[in-house]
């Protein structure tokens, strides 16, 4: 008897539901290589060095708006390739990391980098590379072949943003075989560009997908993975030519993906939430070895590595118990029920929060994860702006977030131009007090 189940179909859209979990952090970053090299026309080695901090046209997943965004790509498949970063010291330093065609740290920049903050030429080489590396070099070899970095430029106390800029304009970066006279660094400031790296939630996603895993060398662990690709017109050495069912199955696989992320985080277990009686949930999750593979002796979590890179990019090698700077994410009021587009919620920050530097709340859009453009283009306010807010009679702020400023308190809100929101507090230089979980945030409340 002849089943009328449609198993061409069902096949291909189950193996292409799973296929864009185990692939999300890898073709976040080929999307950004495709945003940076032909949308903005960059070249590999060419640095793209914001001269301000992010604004929504940086649409991206949770973008910090404090500092100015660095960022470069590159292909060590050609050859070697050489990053010289500059000094920390008075005149600023850098935060980043260099990462491969996984997303996966490979070299941390900075004072607690690969230099050590003492600056240096970072030598990139590719997987099957043979060849000798010259004295004076830091060696970083890459398990892909195409890497990115992404930095931030850090003022230094008494400098100016445009000294943070101008401090990132001394990185260099190019092919080995340039050494000995490297042609001028060619830089290019994106922030009064539109710059989208976000995902594409539909069967375009799958080209990205080809994209990289026809071009990097296969690991053992996905060799299993890249069989069932294949029936998806997704192979080594071929074109990518999914047929007409393929594409219909990547299609909605690629939308109910994203429909089942978003569900995942709004019924994540409390294990997961900062405090057992509040509502925020840290913006890093790690694996239980403390970095993002995800990887164990005995299975991958594609799942866990999945919801890790839905909503965060360019994640630490490593994160400790104690980081210097931690970022909470607002998952509902402080009844436990869901944020809500179009309703205006009110957060009080006390006097008393137990940082050395300063906070900051800033607002996306809960189904991008990115900025929300709206009029004002406001997306974040910190405790350095607190002089210039409606304090209450104790030294506390209470912020708004909404479609709508209450009368009077403009200098306190956010807009959220009618979207979900999705809020972050962003604490810099944390005290004991907050690891120790003696001090509480308070919960978001419906104003209206």
């Amino acid at each position: 008897m002849r089943s009328n189940v449609d198993f061409d179909y069902q096949i291909k859209y189950q193996r292409a539901f799973e296929a864009m979990l185990w692939s999300l952090p890898s073709v976040q970053v080929h999307g950004g290589r495709v945003a940076t090299i032909d949308g903005l026309g960059l070249k590999d080695n060419d640095i793209l060095a914001m001269s301000g901090p992010a604004t929504p046209k940086f649409e991206t997943w949770t973008a910090n708006s404090s500092t100015p965004y660095i960022i470069a790509y590159t292909d060590v498949k050609k050859e070697p390739v050489v990053l010289e970063v500059p000094p920390a010291g008075a005149d600023g330093s850098l935060y980043g990391q260099v990462v491969d065609a996984w997303q996966m740290t490979i070299a941390d920049i900075g004072p607690s980098g690969v230099d050590g903050g003492k600056g240096g030429k970072i030598l990139f080489t590719a997987p099957d590379f043979t060849g000798t590396v010259p004295p004076g070099y830091i060696h970083v070899k890459s398990p892909n072949y195409r890497i990115m970095f992404g930095l931030r430029s850090v003022r230094a106390p008494g400098k100016s943003a445009e000294d943070a800029y101008a401090y990132s304009r001394r990185l260099k970066m190019y092919y080995l075989s340039q050494a000995a006279n490297p042609p001028k660094q060619n830089f290019v400031d994106a922030v009064d560009r539109r710059y989208t790296t976000l995902q594409r939630h539909d069967e375009r996603y799958y080209e990205y997908l080809h994209a990289t895993f026809t071009y990097e060398p296969v690991r053992p662990q996905d060799r299993h993975i890249m069989g069932l690709l294949a029936t998806l017109g997704i192979a080594r050495g071929k074109p990518y030519n999914p047929d007409d069912v393929a594409k219909r199955a990547m299609r909605q696989a690629a939308v109910d993906v994203w429909h089942y992320l978003q569900e995942r985080f709004d019924n994540l277990p409390r294990t997961m939430y900062f405090w057992p009686d509040r509502q925020y949930v840290p913006l890093l999750l790690p694996d239980k070895n403390r970095g993002f593979s995800y990887e164990y002796p005995d299975r991958i979590d594609v799942d866990g590595r999945a919801m890790a890179f839905f909503w965060c990019t360019m994640a630490p090698g490593q994160v400790s118990d104690r980081p210097a700077t931690y970022y909470l994410m607002a998952m509902a009021d402080n009844q436990g029920r869901p944020l809500e587009a179009g309703r205006t919620y009110r957060v009080t920050v006390p006097t008393n929060v137990p940082i050395r530097q300063f906070w900051a709340l800033t607002m996306y859009d809960r189904a991008t994860m990115a900025f929300i453009y709206t009029q004002s283009m406001r997306t974040t306010l910190d405790s350095y702006g607190v002089d210039k807010m409606k304090q209450n009679a104790d030294g506390s702020v209470t912020l708004y977030i909404g479609p709508v400023a209450p009368d009077g308190l403009e200098a306190n809100w956010i807009p959220t131009g009618g979207k979900r929101p999705l809020p972050a507090f962003r604490f810099y230089g944390p005290d004991e007090a907050f690891y120790a979980r003696t001090f509480k945030m308070p919960d978001f409340e419906r104003v209206d």
